[in-house]
């Protein structure tokens, strides 16, 4: 099916969440109509007006807003005060704010992940899932992607991921990233922010998109992105332990939810060993 038409939002604005974060967020479609709170990916993706088309907007309420330190949001690319659960309650905070009632969550990739840790903590507030490309944040899925099984897929552009990164360091290749995109030289963090960038754009479509590689791997996008991205990957996601996600599942298991695997045309590809 076509995307609906372009709509632009009816309102936007920047809320205050605390800890010095404020997030963007905007509203379009049918002011009266079925709420709905789009999830982005990455962490650090950040919005994009495509995001809006995904919902019919007679229907439907359309919410995006930019997560912590990403997009339009500030302080830009701050780890402070930037975690699963910050991002959780930072949904609930703008779920009140706007009125919303029970909303419909939906994410793909990291939106997925943040879409299930909402329900498993506010599960009385949501009305259905909607989830594409679902990453449970798992040991098992960090190594398939970082760790050489993604790599199978894309040999040369895994080599050039590594390339960065000295042989005594391969053996972590999240923990080695996120050494250099925390380090206080600014410009060896964006370096490795853009490598680390363009290795997801390179691996989010089956044949390569170099447009999507090129705008993936600009300085400004790319900063927020890698750095936002490897704090929680280094951080496993700040859950209390491995396969956390799938231990919630029986509180949201009465909600309707419909799963899709399969394309993705926006910026981060699912991280799900297959």
């Amino acid at each position: 099916m076509p995307l609906f038409p372009p709509i632009e939002p009816y309102r936007t604005g920047s809320l205050d969440v605390g800890d010095g974060h404020r997030i963007y967020f905007e509203e379009s479609g049918n002011p009266h109509g079925k709420p709905v709170i789009f999830l982005h990916g990455g962490p650090g993706g950040g919005t994009h007006p495509v995001q809006r088309r995904f919902f019919d907007p007679r229907r439907y309420r359309i919410v995006l807003f930019d997560q912590r330190g990403c997009g339009r949001s500030t302080p830009h690319a701050c780890l402070d005060a930037n975690t699963t659960w910050h991002l959780v309650d930072d949904v609930e905070l703008l779920r009140r704010t706007l009125g919303l009632g029970k909303v419909q969550l939906f994410g793909g990739s990291w939106g997925s992940t943040l879409a299930l840790a909402y329900a498993s903590r506010y599960v009385e507030n949501v009305s259905e899932l909607v989830l594409r490309g679902i990453f449970l944040l798992r040991r098992s899925e960090l190594d398939w992607f970082y760790g050489g099984g993604a790599g199978n897929l894309f040999p040369e552009e895994y080599e050039r991921f590594l390339r960065v990164l000295p042989f005594h360091e391969r053996g972590d290749v999240i923990g080695a990233y996120y050494r250099r995109l925390t380090h206080s030289d600014r410009a060896l963090r964006l370096s490795a922010a853009v490598e680390w960038s363009r290795w997801e754009a390179s691996t989010s479509r089956l044949l390569l998109d170099r447009e999507l590689v090129d705008r993936c791997s600009l300085p400004e996008f790319s900063e927020a992105f890698a750095r936002i991205e490897a704090h929680y990957f280094y951080h496993a996601g700040f859950f209390e332990r491995d396969g956390y996600l799938l231990e919630q599942v029986p509180k949201m298991a009465h909600l309707p939810c419909v799963i899709v695997q399969g394309r993705y045309d926006v910026v981060c590809p699912a991280k799900t060993a297959y």
